[in-house]
């Protein structure tokens, strides 16, 4: 017998549907230029100081004295403790190296991380929502509850009118690209202590906070330390989608010995990230990588303020870009998520994220994102203007 709860689950991931159908116009339309504004993947390579980490690294594994078999399942420690110094320490934050567990990327730990809760534990998702969140707990069979952000709330969800046990907040959001404030964060952080509820909070595009009283980690917040998990990800901040690294902070401070739990969990069903691609992750704390690396994030968010700006002046209703790679954008004449993903690929023969894929909220709205090539974006933003 199967897990009925996959007979649940949509018939495929957002992303395969949007790959199926731009595989299917390339075919009948071999000639066209098709250009990708809708999965997330970066196009800057990696930045010089961890290309150079990688290759010593791979020289030390070919050297019987420095070769590296199997790594602490929390991570090697001279990552950690760079991960607590820079991302942590320096903002004022008291992280304890051992509250940090390295892994291949936030996506692997939101989604697996709630198999230390009980089944019966009620979680609250904002609608529109990253899928892994959703399509975890119902894998899991879990009872949902959603959390509308819409227009009319500017994309912040309200606080839940009934109990929940844990909460999923995104922060810069993926897929709105809105950000909270550090007063809109508080009022999570107390609810959470007053209700005895858990926060997962997925901080992956940390690293584009541009505005000033948007917090680059929830732990910014007193109290936050007893009631939430914080999950990172190199992958926008340094181009790591094909290197696989990220973290997760899971404080001791929390009200369940979930510290404990998890190190359990990963020590039985993780092996550990390579060491290769923790050197790589080491390195963008260097002087060097710091510099390299906000080369990088400045460049996407020259694509974002482009998009954003160009889009506005169309007639286009834009969200995000502003403290996020990410563009919400509301279709226009009040054509459907999907009627719009279909003229921008037949029309302008650009690719955009439905927002429907996202939730029912979603609907008539797209993401856009700016991680693009910048000729490819302004390449993108010039069709789409010249077909409306």
């Amino acid at each position: 017998m199967i897990n009925d709860n996959y007979l649940k689950l949509s018939e495929s991931y957002l992303f395969a549907d949007i790959a199926k159908r731009v595989q299917t116009f390339k075919a009948e339309n071999p000639k066209a230029d098709v250009i990708s504004l809708g999965i997330g993947d970066v196009t800057q390579p990696l930045a010089p100081a961890v290309i150079e980490a990688l290759h010593k690294a791979t020289d030390e594994m070919a050297i019987a004295s420095t070769f590296r078999g199997y790594g602490p399942e929390r991570g090697y420690d001279f990552l950690r403790e760079a991960i607590v110094e820079h991302d942590f320490r320096s903002r004022g934050i008291d992280i304890e190296a051992d509250e940090v567990f390295v892994s291949d990327g936030a996506k692997s730990d939101t989604g697996n991380f709630q198999e230390l809760l009980s089944q019966d534990v009620r979680i609250a998702l904002t609608d529109p929502v990253y899928p892994v969140y959703l399509d975890a707990n119902i894998m899991a069979g879990r009872e949902i509850v959603k959390l509308p952000c819409t227009q009319e709330n500017d994309f912040v969800p309200e606080l839940p009118s009934e109990h929940v046990d844990v909460v999923y907040l995104c922060y810069p959001n993926n897929p709105t690209g809105t950000t909270l404030t550090k007063e809109q964060l508080r009022n999570w952080v107390d609810y959470a202590n007053r209700e005895n509820a858990l926060i997962f909070y997925d901080a992956a595009y940390e690293a584009y906070i541009q505005s000033k009283d948007v917090p680059h980690s929830i732990y910014e917040i007193p109290g936050a330390k007893q009631c939430t998990v914080e999950f990172h990800s190199y992958s926008k901040t340094a181009g790591f989608t094909g290197i696989r690294c990220g973290y997760t902070v899971v404080p001791k401070a929390l009200r369940v010995p979930l510290n404990r739990l998890w190190n359990r969990r990963q020590s039985t069903k993780f092996n550990g990230t390579s060491y290769l691609a923790q050197r790589a992750a080491e390195a963008i704390y260097t002087p060097e990588g710091k510099t390299q690396i906000k080369a990088t994030i400045a460049y996407y968010m020259r694509n974002a303020r482009l998009m954003r700006e160009s889009l506005t002046n169309i007639g286009f209703k834009v969200y995000g870009g502003i403290d996020a790679p990410y563009l919400w954008l509301g279709t226009p004449n009040g054509m459907s998520s999907w009627e719009f993903f279909d003229w921008m690929l037949q029309s302008a023969h650009v690719v955009c994220t439905p927002g429907v894929g996202f939730g029912s909220q979603g609907e008539n709205f797209v993401r856009l994102t700016a991680f693009g090539t910048r000729e490819n974006t302004e390449k993108a933003i010039h069709r789409i203007n010249s077909k409306l």
